[in-house]
């Protein structure tokens, strides 16, 4: 039975991650996307033309925000001035929602560029609870955390990575971003049985997912955003969209970025997944 997302957050259809490849047909055709998605970062230290284009396609579209440096796992404290130009940002732009991942990316104010994972223990699952509140009452509202991708695991983990993301969402209160690619990724490198990854996932607390391409190198995957979805991902996927009764759906291409046209096209390809899901539900 579907579930729907507690925060009341709405399925805004499907939507692209903005590159600046992509600023030129935006602006002068003005596609049929149903939303955009922006790298936070992008936009946050420029008053140039990037976030000028933000403001321009915002007016059209709803966007929402994602960003890859709050370091939420990190022992360095929260970065108070990058949370209040993230707010900012998010205030200028009228993001529907903004959020980062489950991961560390830095310590002793350095900042590695990369999503670093984290032992699923109990200490570690306090640290995170702790820090997503922090965010939260500086940002005034929920954060939307996603699962990464990862290439190693911990000895001293005790729990499975759905369960440490299902227990810091509840505590912590937060929504949370599920990339179906990013699962099948970090199943595929570790082992892991990927339906009962999904079985795992408190798919209330859902309220947007990724899609994506990755590069298999046979004994492992690399989460590149480089090609199109593969079909084990697009079934993942349309067992997602059942349980949720339709999410708002993202595609993410960061590298080897086709054009618009042939971008648009493979986002399309989750019309009939979240056509079917919306069926179920009414």
């Amino acid at each position: 039975m579907a579930v729907r997302n507690r925060f009341g957050l709405p399925d805004l259809g499907l939507g692209i991650g903005l590159r600046s490849v992509h600023y030129p047909t935006i602006l002068e055709r003005h596609p049929p996307v149903d939303f955009f998605e922006i790298l936070s970062e992008n936009y946050l230290a420029t008053e140039g033309r990037p976030v000028r284009v933000v403001e321009q396609i915002a007016e059209r579209y709803p966007v929402v925000m994602h960003g890859v440096s709050m370091s939420l796992g990190s022992a360095d404290r929260l970065d108070r001035d990058y949370l209040k130009r993230l707010k900012a940002l998010a205030e200028r732009v009228n993001a529907v929602w903004l959020g980062d991942h489950v991961c560390w990316t830095g310590v002793a104010g350095k900042n590695s560029h990369d999503l670093l994972p984290i032992p699923y223990d109990e200490a570690h699952l306090r640290h995170l609870v702790r820090r997503v509140r922090q965010a939260q009452e500086l940002l005034e509202r929920p954060l939307v955390l996603e699962n990464a991708s990862t290439y190693v695991t911990f000895t001293r983990s005790a729990m499975p990575e759905q369960e440490f993301i299902a227990r810091l969402a509840e505590e912590a209160d937060c929504a949370l971003l599920l990339d179906v690619n990013n699962v099948y990724v970090s199943c595929r490198n570790h082992g892991w049985d990927a339906q009962e990854y999904l079985a795992g996932v408190p798919y209330d607390r859902v309220v947007q997912i990724h899609l994506a391409g990755h590069t298999d190198k046979g004994t492992h995957c690399i989460d590149t955003h480089s090609r199109p979805v593969i079909d084990e991902v697009w079934r993942m996927y349309a067992d997602v969209e059942r349980r949720t009764g339709g999410r708002a759906t993202l595609l993410e291409w960061d590298e080897d970025i086709p054009s618009f046209e042939e971008t648009f096209a493979e986002l399309k390809k989750a019309a009939p997944f979240k056509r079917g899901a919306r069926r179920a539900v009414a």
